[in-house]
């Protein structure tokens, strides 16, 4: 472990899937004091043997703490907030009691909305969204398998610049922005074109866009979900069309957050991805037909994953 190079935080990674285990991770192995929340079976593994970062640059254990229960985010001034959309309320409730005053919650969830409902479960405590470009997964419990990138962009709060400086010193790319809001639509787009084609295909993006008609489908995504952003009021920054185009480019080997979900036969999150699209455009009277057939799908295809086995996800 080294020292780390600004000041040390405490930080408490409620969810601790891939995604926090990567941010949680990487401030760990620079001499943060870091906890992972999250199921037995992964608490386990990393109380024996650390967290086993599996990625481009390095293969290393890093020790760090972990547990099972949501008081363990007590005394942390920082909560890396994962948890799955549909479960932003609950676990936000879970940990309610047990902030410490002035923590910050940062929420690197999938999704536009998840810090707003955030902050209705904890009025007395600073929420701030942050937008997570990474492409990881859980290889088996305290084994992290990181394929690439690794930015966040966060919102403005009062630990925000010191949580980005942290990282930065960890390795990790961070940015405070002012347009967070346009900043998580962007990954929302980005999401709305790759995951629900990457989990009905079970394929990875740099295959998916090689196959007939996929590349089409992902132009009217996109299309749909910036008419319905401009309705909405929201500026998007960037060139989303080449940011869409650049995913298969730099995370060719990813299977989407989503066929990962449905090849582990897990509910995902399509209702806060296409689904939120849809609803929103319903609501602003923008038509989302290509949003809305990809969320039917995916919403079939979760029903066929609850009843009948998975196969196994692919190494």
């Amino acid at each position: 472990m080294n020292p780390p190079s600004s000041p040390s935080l405490r930080i408490a990674v409620m969810g601790a899937g891939a995604v926090g285990c990567f941010y949680g991770g990487m401030l760990a192995r620079a001499g943060h004091a870091v906890t992972l929340i999250g199921r037995a079976a992964h608490v386990q593994a990393v109380r024996a043997h650390g967290l086993r970062m599996d990625t481009r640059q390095f293969d290393e254990a890093v020790a760090m703490a972990a547990s099972t229960e949501a008081a363990a985010v007590a005394g942390a001034d920082v909560v890396l907030f994962c948890v799955k959309s549909p479960d932003t309320e609950t676990a936000g409730a879970q940990i309610r009691p047990h902030l410490a005053p002035g923590a910050l919650v940062l929420c690197l969830q999938n999704g536009v909305d998840n810090a707003d409902r955030l902050r209705t479960v904890l009025p007395d405590h600073e929420v701030a969204a942050a937008v997570v470009y990474v492409a990881t997964e859980m290889a088996g419990p305290g084994h992290l398998r990181h394929h690439g990138r690794g930015e966040l962009v966060i919102e403005p709060a009062h630990r925000s610049e010191a949580v980005a400086r942290a990282l930065i010193a960890a390795g990790v790319s961070a940015e405070v922005s002012d347009n967070v809001r346009g900043a998580l639509w962007a990954k929302l787009i980005l999401n709305c074109a790759y995951n629900a084609m990457s989990a009905l295909g079970r394929i990875v993006y740099g295959e998916l866009v090689q196959q007939p008609g996929a590349t089409a489908v992902m132009r009217d995504v996109v299309a749909e979900c910036l008419a319905v952003a401009d309705a909405d009021g929201v500026v998007v920054p960037g060139d989303v069309n080449l940011a869409v185009r650049r995913i298969a480019e730099t995370m060719p080997g990813q299977y989407s957050s989503t066929a990962q979900d449905l090849m582990r036969g897990k509910p995902s999150e399509i209702d806060h991805l296409n689904g939120y699209v849809v609803q929103r455009g319903d609501a602003l009277g923008v038509p989302t037909p290509a949003n809305r057939t990809l969320w039917t799908l995916v919403k079939l295809a979760e029903r066929h994953a609850a009843i009948s086995p998975p196969p196994a996800l692919p190494a």
